[in-house]
């Protein structure tokens, strides 16, 4: 079961690599800079942890005529 979970981390992780343009080859992967590894991690955690946000306007209750400005930030879990 672990060697599958591998395989299978190991393939998300190539396509992770392709889709921000690192060419990740099986094995040693030392000649890759550090922005280049980052930025497959990176990509990795915003396939898994993709974060939604949203921005409107909500009319202050209390003082006519006024606005206030709402940013909600929501992660979405898989």
């Amino acid at each position: 079961m672990a060697k599958k979970n591998s395989q299978a981390m190991e393939q998300f992780k190539m396509e992770a690599a392709s889709e921000v343009g690192v060419d990740l080859k099986q094995g040693y992967n030392g000649d890759l800079t550090s922005r280049q590894t980052g930025s497959v991690g990176g990509q990795m955690v915003n396939l898994m942890m993709p974060e939604q946000q949203w921005k409107f306007q909500r009319i202050n209750r209390n003082a006519y005529g006024h606005c206030t400005h709402i940013t909600l930030s929501m992660v979405a879990g898989l």
